[in-house]
């Protein structure tokens, strides 16, 4: 189901509600909340309970070592993958996981350094002759207003890498995974075989909707923010422990993704 502009406004809304910040922030209400009502005993309990409750968050949250177990959860669900043992495919289909639009410092949009990082896998693989096309899938993702078309934008770096043109096909409507699943089958013929390409922690949902849709899809994982399996990545080192804005990052992508896989699995599509 293709989202209307206000579908898809409630839609990147609900994916802000699942955002450990977003949590964070909501405790933080609750609490100034009760700091404004008359004084009591009740009062007080749930002010110490909920203080305690954002502590524990805001340490839980931010710590790289939570961050990293939980998205080397998600990267272990398709191993790396070595390029020699690929067997051939139809296309290679690279998503697009964002730009960074122009403006009077950038002078020109630009892929976002995720997206490079999934485009220079795509273009290894069209380099070592696995397939005679690639498929560059992201449209405009923007919630309010028009902004610039992703795919358009991976086509411009892909042509620097040295991807001839008539080998690129962009798929320029597709806003979630969801779409880009539906747009890219549109592009094909039931029988095509695609290398699948995006971020580790981001293939287990990319994986699953593209076989929703009937796509022969090999996944090809890049850009492995883990080190480590899951069963090696408890190192112990304290200082991994102490809350940081990347920390806060990776739970984020971790825990939005894990959301995300439990809505596909109910039967959402977004």
């Amino acid at each position: 189901m293709e989202l209307s502009p206000f579908l898809y406004g409630l839609y990147k809304l609900a994916k802000y509600a699942v955002y450990p910040y977003s949590w964070i922030i909501l405790l933080a209400i609750l609490i100034l909340l009760l700091t404004w009502l008359p004084a009591s005993p009740s009062a007080t309990r749930w002010l110490r309970r909920l203080s305690l409750i954002s502590l524990i968050l805001i340490i839980m949250l931010g710590s790289p070592f939570v961050g990293h177990n939980l998205i080397s959860i998600l990267e272990a669900w398709h191993p790396p993958v070595d390029p020699s043992t690929l067997r051939k495919a139809d296309a290679i289909v690279v998503l697009s996981g964002g730009v960074a639009p122009k403006g009077s410092l950038r002078p020109t949009t630009e892929p976002s350094q995720i997206t490079k990082e999934r485009m220079l896998c795509g273009v290894d693989l069209y380099a070592r002759g696995l397939a005679p096309s690639v498929i560059l899938s992201g449209g405009d993702a923007s919630i309010v207003g028009h902004g610039p078309v992703e795919a358009e934008a991976m086509k411009g770096f892909a042509v620097r890498l040295g991807v001839p043109d008539q080998a690129l096909v962009v798929e320029t409507h597709s806003r979630t995974t969801y779409e880009n699943a539906v747009e890219v089958r549109r592009l094909i013929q039931p029988s095509t075989s695609v290398l699948l390409v995006t971020s580790a922690f981001h293939m287990p949902r990319a994986q699953y909707l593209f076989h929703q849709q009937g796509i022969q899809s090999m996944p090809y994982p890049c850009g492995y923010l883990s080190r480590n399996s899951p069963s090696l990545a408890w190192t112990w080192n304290p200082f991994l422990l102490i809350p940081t804005s990347s920390g806060l990052w990776i739970n984020s992508l971790a825990i939005s993704e894990f959301i995300g896989l439990l809505v596909y699995s109910l039967g959402g599509s977004g």
